[in-house]
C-alpha cells in the first residue's frame, strides 16, 4: 500500500473518531445549568453565614463583650 492512500486512510479515520468523540460529548454534557450562576452565589453565601453563626461564641448571660 503506498504511503500517500495509508495517510489518507489514517487521516479520515482519525476525524471520523475525534468527530465520534465530540458528538457524545454533545450528548453527555447539558446544553444549561439548572441553577443561575446567581443562585449558587446565594446559595454559597447562605451556606457560609450559616457556617459563622454555628460557629459564634455566646457568652454567658452575665458578661458582655
Amino acid at each position: 500500500m503506498d504511503d500517500d492512500k495509508l495517510k489518507l486512510i489514517l487521516a479520515v479515520l482519525g476525524g471520523i473518531v475525534f468527530s465520534l468523540i465530540f458528538v457524545l460529548l454533545a450528548f453527555v454534557l447539558p446544553l444549561k445549568d439548572s441553577m443561575s450562576q446567581e443562585e449558587k452565589v446565594q446559595q454559597t453565601l447562605e451556606k457560609i453565614s450559616k457556617g459563622i453563626k454555628e460557629g459564634e461564641v455566646h457568652p454567658p448571660p452575665g458578661e458582655k463583650h
